[in-house]
């Protein structure tokens, strides 16, 4: 979803569009870039498959979505994409949910072939993101880009993203929804990965979200908190403290992070580093 900017809050803010055919702007050394990519057609699925070795994908995979954040000096570049996300998804391998309606789930991807549910068909991810070091070849008239063996490292620490200060009300200078995955759980509830959001119709609300912040200052070496939080509760415990059981109540994340005990809660930060 785009947002009307004005060319003068762009200006005010120091931020320009890139002219480049990407969807992004540039901003105190920050370049933003999102993309909206088509779900994977057959053979890339196959091919995710393989790699992932799994069987079992969410319906709708979009392969070439993405948000990328990249600090241009220091050569960072924190990004999010499905594959990763899958691939941490694959790694945790959380137990299945049982649902009300657990015989149907026997036959989910193979309505001919009985199948046992031994997987976590919701999708559930720890991902927090990607992140590694990339620098521009000196070469001007090569597109080559060398990729350094190192990736940032995150440290925790105590800090947190000043929550106050993001709710004053400035111009949105860029706004855009990147979805990853997305499954409809067989009509059971929904899987949706935009770093957000999950719920399984009549069971079970988990959210695990994932906020990055870095205040912009004249500081050459800036900081990026992230902060992950894993919020969830089952329809039961919900309706045990009065809240609403019916899923259409949850459609807002926002007031689903209100409603539910929380899990884990961690804060990181990076700290970036530039060689000048």
């Amino acid at each position: 979803m785009d947002v009307e900017v004005d060319d003068k809050d762009l200006k005010a803010a120091g931020a320009e569009v890139l002219t480049d055919g990407r969807h992004g702007l540039r901003i105190h050394g920050w370049e933003i870039v999102s993309c909206n990519g088509s779900i994977l057609n057959s053979s890339s699925l196959i091919t995710w498959e393989e790699k992932l070795k799994t069987s079992h994908l969410p319906e709708m995979v979009f392969g070439e979505s993405c948000l990328v954040l990249k600090h241009a000096t220091s050569g960072t570049k924190i990004h999010f994409n499905a594959f990763d996300a899958l691939t941490g998804w694959k790694q945790e391998a959380l137990p299945p949910v049982e649902v009300p309606a657990a015989a149907q789930w026997k036959f989910r991807s193979k309505p001919f072939q009985q199948v046992i549910l031994d997987y976590d068909y919701t999708f559930t991810t720890p991902y927090c993101g990607s992140e590694t070091m990339e620098f521009d070849t000196e070469k001007k008239d090569s597109e080559e880009i060398l990729e350094a063996s190192c990736s940032p490292c995150w440290e925790d620490c105590e800090e947190q993203i000043d929550v106050v200060a993001l709710a004053s009300k400035e111009p949105i200078l860029f706004y855009d929804e990147v979805v990853l995955y997305e499954d409809e759980l067989a009509d059971n509830g929904v899987s949706l990965l935009t770093v957000k959001v999950l719920r399984v119709d009549g069971v079970l609300m988990r959210l695990r979200d994932t906020r990055m912040h870095c205040a912009f200052s004249d500081s050459a070496n800036p900081i990026v908190l992230r902060e992950s939080c894993w919020r969830e509760a089952t329809f039961e415990a919900l309706a045990a403290k009065g809240y609403p059981t019916d899923s259409a109540s949850y459609s807002d994340p926002s007031i689903i992070s209100q409603r539910l005990p929380i899990i884990m809660h961690k804060t990181q930060k990076l700290k970036v580093h530039c060689n000048l």
